[in-house]
């Protein structure tokens, strides 16, 4: 089952996925045209019957600004750091039933740290709980990476399931090594789904 649409702009850059109801109207608005579709699945309305969109292009250029910030949420979090504790290295499979991942600053917000990329990594509740507001050095706790701030693809397609005709301009754009990270974290949500 397709859940969205891939929406490229018209340079071909995929920017979102998009669901068939916004696809479909942006297609028959004249703003997009379809680049791929399900031609065994079509959409029927009184007056029109189009193939089930599946890669859309803007038909318009769309200006995307370099620097692309993403709120930092848990969902996106857990996918930058491989759903993995970055104190102890375990994974959410290897979790005690009453452990769960939660979100830390590495400098607490009590003592001045920002709620930014660059201060936030995955920590198993357990890992928290013990770090409390102290920084890492001060208990004797040690990242297992530095935290950054991910580029804007990979959080974009971090949480996404991409048909392989979608991968193909994930691909085509961003090269296949984006492609195989996008793929890897697909693979992880699906396994602790």
């Amino acid at each position: 089952m397709i859940v969205g649409c891939l929406a490229l702009n018209s340079s071909f850059e995929p920017l979102t996925m998009v669901p068939l109801r916004r696809a479909l109207r942006l297609v028959i608005d004249g703003k997009a045209e379809i680049v791929e579709a399900d031609r065994e699945a079509l959409v029927r309305s009184e007056r029109l019957a189009l193939p089930r969109p599946v890669v859309i292009r803007l038909t318009k250029f769309i200006h995307v600004p370099r620097r692309f910030r993403r709120q930092v949420t848990n969902t996106f979090l857990f996918a930058r750091d491989h759903y993995t504790c970055q104190y102890c290295a375990r994974s959410s499979a290897q979790l005690r039933p009453r452990e769960s991942l939660t979100r830390d600053h590495v400098v607490p917000l009590s003592r001045g740290g920002l709620n930014s990329w660059t201060n936030v990594v995955t920590a198993c509740s357990s890992c928290n709980t013990r770090k409390s507001n102290h920084l890492p050095d001060e208990c004797g706790m040690h990242l297992a990476h530095a935290p950054i701030e991910p580029h804007f693809v990979h959080l974009s397609w971090a949480v996404r399931r991409l048909t392989p005709a979608q991968a193909k301009y994930i691909r085509m754009f961003y090269g296949a090594n984006v492609l195989h990270q996008i793929e890897a974290l697909e693979h992880r949500g699906r396994q602790l789904a």
